[in-house]
C-alpha cells in the first residue's frame, strides 16, 4: 500500500471557496485602513471607516465556517493531535513573524518611543509571550496590548481557543445544541455591544473577555452556516459582495452603535457568508480573490509594527492632509507588497517545510503499522 497516498489522503485540503477569499483581502484592508484612520481621528465619529474593525468578527464567522467545511468530515480520522498540528503549521509562522517585525519596530522606531524605560527582561518576556501567545498587557508604550509587540495577535489567541473547543467538543455535537450555544452567545455580544457602546474591545487587558464573546458568537454562526448548508446561490459576483461588505465598514459611528454593531454581526455577516459561498465568480476575477485570499492574513498579521512607528511620526510632526493622504495610500501599497514578500519568502517555505516533515512522519508510521 502507497503511506504516503494514505497520509496525503487524511491530511488533504479541500478546494477554496474563492469569493470567500477574496472577501477575507476586503476585511483585511479594511482593518489595516482602519488602524491608520485611529490616529488621525481619536473621535471614530469622525472616522470614514470607524467601523473597519468589525472586520474581525467577519474572519471569526469565516474561520467557523471554512473549520467546518475543512474538518467536518476527516477530523475523526486525523486526529485530534493531527489536527492541532495542521492549524499551528498554518497560523503560527506569522504570528512568530509578525512578533519579530513588532520587536524591531519597538526597539528601532525612528519617529519615537522608548524602550529605555523598560528592562531587557521584561522586554524579552513580552515579545516570548507575543511568540507564544501567551497575554501579557504590561508595555504603556505599546496601548497594553494583549500581546505587546503585535497587537493583532489577540484575535489569534481567540481563533486557537476556538479551534481548541471545536476539536473537542464542537464538532461532534448535535445541530440543536449548536443552535442553543450560538443563541447564548449571541446574547453575550449584545450584552459587551450595550455595556461598553460598541464590540471595540478584546484586545487590551480591561477588555479581554470582550474577545470571548466576539470569538463565540461568530465561529459558531459561520460553523452553523455550513452544518445547516445555509448557502445561498446568487448572482451578485465578488463585486458585488465586495461592496456590501464594505458597507458595513464605512457605516456612521454613532451612540447607535449598541445597536447596530450587533446587527452587523449577529445577522449581517453570516447572510454575506451565505451569499459568498453560493455566488458565482466571473471567470476574470478568480486571480483576484485567490490573491486576496493568500495576502489576507500575512497583511493582517504584520502591518501593525509600521501603524506603531506611523502614529509617532503623526503625532510628532502633524502632516497637511494631503501629505497625510499620500503617506497613507502609500502606505497601504507598501504594506501589501511587504506581506507578499513575507508570504513567499517565509511563511510558504515554513509551512512547505513543516507539512513536508509531518507527512514523511506520518508514512514512516503507517509502514511501520502495515510492516509490522
Amino acid at each position: 500500500m502507497d503511506t504516503n497516498k494514505t497520509s496525503a489522503t487524511i491530511l488533504q485540503t479541500k478546494q477554496h471557496f474563492e469569493i470567500l477569499d477574496g472577501l477575507r483581502g476586503i476585511a483585511a484592508l479594511a482593518v489595516v485602513t482602519f488602524h491608520f484612520m485611529e490616529w488621525v481621528y481619536t473621535d471614530a465619529s469622525q472616522n470614514f471607516i470607524g467601523h473597519g474593525f468589525l472586520a474581525v468578527d467577519f474572519f471569526f464567522c469565516l474561520s467557523g465556517f471554512v473549520i467546518g467545511y475543512a474538518y467536518d468530515d476527516r477530523i475523526a480520522k486525523m486526529g485530534v493531535l493531527e489536527f492541532f498540528k495542521s492549524r499551528i503549521i498554518r497560523l503560527h509562522p506569522l504570528v512568530i513573524a509578525g512578533s519579530v517585525f513588532g520587536l524591531l519596530a519597538f526597539l528601532f522606531d525612528p519617529f519615537g518611543g522608548h524602550p529605555e524605560l523598560y528592562s531587557t527582561g521584561k522586554i524579552i518576556l513580552a515579545f516570548l509571550c507575543s511568540v507564544l501567545l501567551i497575554p501579557l498587557p504590561v508595555i504603556a508604550d505599546r496601548g497594553f496590548n494583549l500581546f505587546s509587540f503585535n497587537a493583532p495577535s489577540w484575535s489569534l489567541f481567540w481563533e486557537y481557543v476556538a479551534n481548541i473547543v471545536y476539536a473537542f467538543v464542537l464538532y461532534k455535537i448535535k445541530r440543536s445544541y449548536l443552535v442553543l450555544l450560538t443563541i447564548i452567545s449571541a446574547g453575550a455580544v449584545c450584552l459587551v455591544c450595550y455595556r461598553s457602546g460598541n464590540l471595540l474591545g478584546g484586545w487590551s487587558g480591561p477588555t479581554f473577555w470582550d474577545g470571548s464573546a466576539r470569538i463565540s458568537y461568530s465561529f459558531l454562526a459561520g460553523l452553523l452556516i455550513y452544518r445547516s448548508n445555509r448557502i445561498i446561490k446568487n448572482k451578485l459576483g465578488f463585486v458585488g459582495l465586495a461592496i456590501l461588505l464594505f458597507l458595513a465598514f464605512i457605516m456612521p459611528f454613532s451612540k447607535w452603535n449598541w445597536l447596530s454593531e450587533p446587527l452587523v454581526v449577529l445577522f449581517y455577516f453570516p447572510l454575506l457568508i451565505a451569499l459568498g459561498a453560493g455566488a458565482v465568480l466571473k471567470p476574470g476575477l478568480k486571480k483576484v480573490c485567490i490573491f486576496s485570499g493568500k495576502i489576507s492574513y500575512p497583511l493582517y498579521m504584520t502591518h501593525y509594527a509600521v501603524l506603531w512607528m506611523f502614529g509617532n511620526y503623526y503625532t510628532g510632526h502633524q502632516p497637511g492632509n494631503m501629505q497625510l493622504a499620500f503617506i497613507i495610500i502609500a502606505g497601504l501599497i507598501l504594506l501589501v507588497g511587504a506581506a507578499y514578500l513575507v508570504m513567499v519568502v517565509f511563511d510558504i517555505p515554513v509551512r512547505k517545510y513543516l507539512s513536508d516533515k509531518r507527512n514523511e512522519r506520518l508514512a514512516r508510521q503507517k509502514a511501520g503499522v502495515f510492516n509490522s
